[in-house]
């Protein structure tokens, strides 16, 4: 039986959605675990004019999983609002523990360098921590952490989109699929402990 890893994102024009889908590769590179895409409406239905292209979150993906990554694009050194109303939405998972010694990761897009990236990546981790999470980061051991000049942190994955291109550069993508990698090799080995 297939292992469940939820990779649960906002995304406004793609960018993270795109983070989102070589983190689910990364996930899909450890044998027994599947990538679990979801996404979260928009708090008011004039912003999103078109279908979405991954199915909405549920609660009960929350509880299916056994590893959770979740992305939003910078806003404002922020998560998203969408994302951070379905969080709001947990109260019930937190009270009964749902995620629990289950591990956690983020990642984040942003239009700038110094747009707030890791103040992001640190918002998205406060809840996790709350519910009980495990963390997951990038460590230096990854040597396109160390060069990079785009995006990546220990803190998560990331994305700079400097509107000339709006294409992951390659070290983004390959800093994305490790941390997924990372993220289902840490959820196979507590799960199965």
């Amino acid at each position: 039986m297939m292992q469940k890893i939820l990779v649960l994102y906002y995304s406004k024009h793609g960018n993270t959605r795109q983070l989102a889908r070589h983190i689910g590769r990364g996930i899909e590179q450890i044998s027994g675990c599947e990538a679990v895409l979801r996404t979260v409406a928009d708090i008011d239905p004039n912003d999103h004019q078109q279908p979405y292209t991954d199915p909405l979150v549920s609660h009960q993906d929350l509880k299916d999983c056994i590893g959770l990554a979740m992305g939003s694009p910078v806003r404002f050194g922020n998560m998203a609002a969408p994302l951070k109303h379905f969080i709001d939405s947990t109260s019930q998972q937190w009270l009964s523990g749902t995620l629990i010694d289950k591990p956690a990761c983020v990642f984040t897009s942003s239009s700038s360098m110094h747009g707030g990236q890791e103040t992001t990546l640190q918002s998205m981790l406060l809840p996790l921590l709350h519910h009980g999470m495990l963390i997951v980061g990038i460590p230096y051991s990854e040597p396109t952490l160390h060069t990079t000049q785009h995006g990546g942190t220990p803190y998560g994955a990331s994305h700079l989109n400097t509107g000339t291109n709006k294409q992951l550069h390659k070290d983004e993508i390959e800093l994305a699929q490790a941390l997924g990698k990372r993220l289902a090799h840490t959820a196979m080995l507590l799960h199965h402990s």
